[in-house]
């Protein structure tokens, strides 16, 4: 099957996103172009517009469908310990999407897809950190900050030396069990 075959059965935009997707992983999103998205797909240049408008739509139709992966992945979980733990696991297995899910300068903001998607991941860590915190707040952004620290610098290649050859989930969960160690024994001195 041709790609301006697919296109005729209506899965012009799944090509689109995959194209995208690659540029992404391979390039970041500011490489992105519609024009070079077409003509990967074997379409007219205009073609894709038909679907996302132009590049903001096309990186928000991404973030949304990768807010969706990581409440799937985030459903997984058992604990918080666990939900950091899921929440690595889909960086690194959805790269491209999470570059993208956090860059709002790069998102239509008000695109109530988008909304509904970064409300449902929110709940899932907000339900998370119940019981965890005298202030839920700060502990969804103490969770939040440090799964997604250590997942932007996993992605980054900025953790490679500290690894030193080391699985990074067990490299998180053992950050994890020392921070929660520090929390119930402070040092004192």
């Amino acid at each position: 099957m041709t790609t301006e075959r697919a296109y005729h059965h209506g899965d012009l935009r799944r090509a689109i996103l995959a194209a995208a997707l690659d540029v992404i992983a391979a390039e970041g999103p500011t490489a992105l172009s519609l024009r070079d998205l077409a003509r990967r797909a074997g379409v007219s240049h205009a073609a894709p517009a038909h679907h996302f408008k132009d590049r903001a739509g096309l990186l928000t139709a991404i973030a949304v469908e990768g807010y969706g992966l990581l409440a799937a992945t985030l459903q997984k979980a058992e604990s918080l310990r666990d939900l950091g733990l899921q929440y690595v696991r889909f960086a690194a297995a959805h790269p491209a999407h999470f570059q993208v899910m956090f860059r709002p300068e790069l998102l239509r903001p008000d695109d109530p897809e988008l909304l509904a998607a970064r409300e449902r991941t929110r709940n899932q860590l907000h339900t998370a950190v119940e019981g965890y915190s005298d202030d839920p707040a700060i502990g969804v952004m103490a969770a939040w900050s440090m799964a997604h620290g250590f997942a932007t610098l996993l992605l980054s290649h900025n953790l490679d030396g500290l690894l030193d050859g080391r699985d990074p989930e067990e490299a998180f969960l053992s950050l994890t069990n020392e921070m929660f160690q520090s929390a119930k024994n402070p040092a004192t001195g």
